[in-house]
């Protein structure tokens, strides 16, 4: 991969004639007083006395091909605002100088600090060119009234052009607050920003084109970075609709369309949906090849607008396939994508996107179909069977992009098709007898009440709330055995204790006394339970160990497999 990477004092990174900019259509400038505040603590934190000797500023990943002009791929907010605390200092020298306090000499500090790290005069066309470059909301703003210290407009300024101005102004009370209005106070605030810009330090990364960026953003875990593989894409995508013919109008609402996909996703998620999104229409493509893919087979105007609306149509369906509680879904919807959350399985998603484009519409039932199809295949598959993922995904992917392409235009088509990772009845019951499940872990107990409720509404037709504090989850064998079971080997304890077959659901009430008391007195509280096959315990056992252990899960696993079983047909 063509990258290098180094770590830089902010001082390396503004010498030797380099200069920076932020892409046309990267985000705005968005930091807050929070923001500032921690900054400027960090800060200050390093002149004290046990101060520490550097503050690491996180990553930096720019992009060149020359190693003199860089684009900021990520790290903007932060090169952004150091620059607007600079300029903030300048501004109090320029007030010292306009007090006449030591002018001359804070004359010669203000054009050094400005040379050095804000930008100079070209001395053949006595333009200022500026290190750093904001993006096109922030750009004029910023060179136009920050970098010649002119009076700064309150009218008329968009609201990332407010935030750089409040910025300024509120470094400049600080640094005022900080070194005074003496003599001296040129000479302790030079000294404060000669200082600190080798205190702060970044580590760099520095790449050659967008695929080599979006590969660092895919494989860094840095916070923070994960948002910038959003930007590039969107960097990407409106460098390829800006034309000189596109017109600003169009440009605003394009970004209206793209905050509004990524608000309602938030810039996490956005990576992983749209990765979904394309392969709910397309080949299969791993998360490292994405955004290659996209650049190669999305070259023109009408091929980006055309993925935007896209994206814009499928970012609310792909939000409400990630929450049951959204309005668009009937009972059994609901239901059906509350096990899927519950079972913490995402590979379906492309396909239940690409069913719900064809479906929803036009067969409606037969899209609950296949969403029940999808619950009880993952129930089988991967919440008992616990199998490999990659072969699942690849058969979602398939269906989805022939659901796309209308070579499955029937909702029965594709449960057809899921037959291929549904496991077999016998392959499920063995896999169910021998499972164990860790309810020390939250997600585990909820699976395993789920599934303890469903065995008994099945056997005695009552429907019990799984998720009410009413009721508990009993291990028969308890999880701190006391003497009283000692009769089992401690090494087979361990194994037998998170068994399904060693789980009941009982009554809160009920189970709160019984701690880790002998199966005897268990049985007794068991008989009384409303929950039949807690009292099937009681009835058909005298003593619980291993053997009995076994038997029942097995018992269980044949009423599992008529539970959760899809009947494809012929």
């Amino acid at each position: 991969m063509n990258f290098n990477t180094t770590n830089s004092t902010f001082r390396q990174l503004l010498g030797n004639g380099l200069s920076y900019r932020v892409p046309p259509f990267q985000r705005d400038y968005s930091w807050t007083e929070d923001e500032w505040d921690d900054l400027w603590q960090d800060m200050v934190a390093l002149f004290e006395t046990d101060g520490e000797p550097a503050h690491y500023m996180g990553y930096l990943v720019l992009q060149s091909s020359d190693s003199k002009q860089f684009d900021i791929i990520d790290g903007q907010q932060r090169l952004t605002t150091i620059s607007v605390m600079i300029l903030a200092g300048l501004g109090h020298l320029q007030d010292l100088i306009n007090s006449k306090l030591d002018a001359e000499n804070n004359a010669k500090r203000k054009e050094q600090l400005q040379n050095s790290y804000i930008g100079y005069l070209d001395p053949v066309s006595l333009v200022p060119r500026s290190k750093l470059e904001l993006n096109r909301h922030n750009n004029r703003f910023y060179q136009t009234y920050l970098v010649p210290l002119d009076k700064l407009p309150q009218r008329g300024l968009n609201a990332s052009e407010h935030q750089l101005r409040k910025a300024f102004n509120w470094f400049k009370d600080r640094i005022k607050t900080r070194t005074g209005n003496l003599t001296d106070s040129g000479k302790a605030l030079t000294a404060f920003i000669d200082a600190l810009v080798d205190k702060l330090f970044f580590t760099v990364i520095t790449v050659t084109d967008e695929l080599n960026a979006f590969k660092v953003f895919e494989t860094l875990n840095a916070r923070g970075v994960r948002l910038s593989s959003t930007d590039l894409l969107k960097n990407y995508l409106f460098s390829v609709i800006s034309t000189q013919e596109t017109h600003e109008t169009e440009l605003r609402a394009l970004e209206e369309r793209w905050e509004r996909i990524v608000g309602l996703l938030g810039s996490e998620s956005f990576p992983e949906f749209l990765r979904l999104f394309w392969n709910s229409r397309n080949k299969l493509v791993r998360k490292s090849d994405l955004f290659k893919t996209i650049r190669r087979r999305i070259t023109t105007r009408d091929a980006a607008f055309e993925l935007l609306r896209d994206l814009d149509r499928s970012a609310a369906v792909y939000a409400a396939l990630r929450d049951p509680q959204d309005p668009s879904w009937v009972a059994d919807e609901r239901r059906t994508l509350e096990q899927l959350v519950m079972f913490n399985v995402r590979q379906p998603l492309a396909m239940l996107l690409a069913c719900h484009g064809t479906f929803y519409e036009s067969e409606r039932a037969g899209f609950s179909r296949i969403m029940k199809t999808v619950a009880v295949v993952s129930f089988r598959y991967n919440v008992i069977c616990n199998l490999q993922t990659h072969e699942q995904e690849r058969l979602y992917n398939d269906i989805a992009w022939k659901v796309s392409a209308g070579t499955y235009s029937r909702a029965s088509d594709v449960i057809s098709a899921l037959r291929e990772v549904y496991p077999d009845d016998n392959q499920f019951k063995a896999a169910f007898s021998e499972k164990e499940l860790r309810t020390t872990n939250s997600r585990n107990k909820k699976v395993v009440r789920y599934i303890l409720f469903e065995i008994e509404r099945q056997r005695s037709g009552k429907r019990f709330e799984f998720e009410s504090a009413t009721y508990n989850l009993e291990h028969i064998l308890p999880e701190h055995p006391s003497e009283a079971w000692s009769y089992i080997e401690e090494s087979k304890q361990d194994r037998l204790i998170y068994r399904i077959g060693n789980m009941t659901p009982l009554e809160t009430n009920r189970n709160r006394d019984l701690g880790n008391a002998s199966y005897a007195v268990k049985k007794e509280v068991y008989e009384q339970s409303d929950f039949e096959i807690t009292r099937a315990v009681a009835k058909h056992y005298d003593i619980w160990d291993e053997p009995k252990i076994e038997a029942r899960q097995k018992q269980l696993a044949t009423i599992a497999a008529g539970i959760w079983k899809v009947e494809f047909g012929a």
